[in-house]
């Protein structure tokens, strides 16, 4: 949340300051019953502080000048900055919590998130593999990556981007290579978006995955992972909730593909017709470049080796890993040519993402 230093107070505090900062708090931010966080001396949360715990506290005896943290609940709801669960924020939105402290490792406080203005939280580092040349493209893609060709209102990565931030995310790091320097000038490091962005730098190309290898810092214990030329709205919090379910090392989102067949399809044995088909439809799963996998296979990923996703599928599959498909219902592009770019400038104005 911007700003969320105005809910909190250091330990210091009296009963005085937290009833003006609550009044404070309900002429801002139009919240009848805000929540005030108290944090000692190193930002460390210690408790919150409710208009009823004021209540409470001076019924027993407070006073004005008392310090805050007498009627401090010290118990309160909170969330590890990289170790929470979507199943918890569920939780406290069923339970009518609202404002939610987020802790690092050592207890500091860096973070209150509205629950009513998000989705959800993935609990997810966000890769988005951006380097490819998009030579389909061309002439377009001569003088701008594919990534930044303009969909709407914006460019195609930004509407993934801003999808995932509606849906919680919050570490999103981008795979670059050609043409790689006018995305970071785009996004910088994020923090327009109030999100964190970094950057893989390909010196040659590594395949659908194999930037993965460069990668210095995962703090999640799953990887969202995702080409950068889809458009798409994709429920990202439902595919994370079914890919935790299932126990999987690794999920694949998929998109049906239909195959016409304009003749009589015979079954036969040896010789022996057993079963006539007329013009018969078969319906497989196609890869729609969007994948979730824990943490720890992609240590399987090859360093500075040209890899794909397919690649990585393959071998889970030869180690009797589990990999999983998510079939996709929603709208799915893959933006590789004229023609599905054209199809996607028509679409976005009927489409939601």
């Amino acid at each position: 949340m911007e700003n969320f230093e105005i809910f909190v107070l250091d330990s210091s505090c009296t009963v005085a300051d937290l009833i003006r900062k609550m009044e404070q708090l309900t002429e801002q931010i139009t919240v009848e019953k805000p929540n005030i966080f108290i944090t000692d001396h190193n930002n460390v949360l210690l408790g919150s502080v409710s208009d009823g715990d004021i209540r409470r506290g001076i019924v027993k005896g407070a006073s004005l000048n008392s310090p805050g943290i007498t009627v401090m609940n010290s118990n309160c709801r909170f969330l590890n900055e990289h170790s929470y669960t979507h199943a918890a924020i569920k939780e406290l939105k069923n339970n009518q919590v609202r404002f939610v402290p987020f802790l690092n490792a050592d207890s500091q406080l860096i973070r209150i998130v509205d629950l009513t203005k998000v989705k959800g939280h993935l609990p997810v580092d966000c890769i988005i593999m951006a380097g490819g040349r998009g030579e389909r493209l061309r002439p377009m893609t001569d003088t701008l990556p594919k990534p930044l060709l303009q969909i709407g209102t914006k460019p195609i990565i930004e509407h993934t981007i801003d999808r995932l931030i509606d849906s919680g995310a919050n570490r999103i790091t981008i795979s670059i290579r050609y043409l790689g320097e006018k995305i970071k000038d785009y996004f910088g490091d994020g923090a327009y978006k109030k999100v964190e962005i970094h950057y893989l730098e390909e010196k040659d190309p590594l395949g659908t995955i194999g930037a993965v290898s460069l990668m210095e810092t995962i703090k999640f214990d799953t990887v969202l992972l995702m080409n950068s030329d889809l458009l798409t709205n994709i429920d990202y919090l439902e595919f994370y909730e079914a890919f935790t379910a299932s126990g999987a090392d690794m999920a694949v989102a998929t998109v049906p593909y239909t195959v016409n067949i304009p003749y009589a399809i015979l079954e036969t044995h040896e010789d022996t017709v057993l079963s006539l088909k007329e013009k018969p439809s078969f319906t497989y799963q196609s890869n729609a470049g969007i994948y979730l996998m824990k943490k720890e296979i992609l240590a399987g990923i090859p360093k500075n080796t040209f890899y794909n996703a397919t690649d990585l599928m393959e071998d889970l599959i030869k180690k009797g890993k589990k990999l999983i498909y998510y079939p996709l219902f929603c709208y799915w592009l893959d933006i590789g040519k004229p023609e599905d770019y054209n199809k996607a400038i028509d679409d976005i104005k009927h489409i939601h993402l």
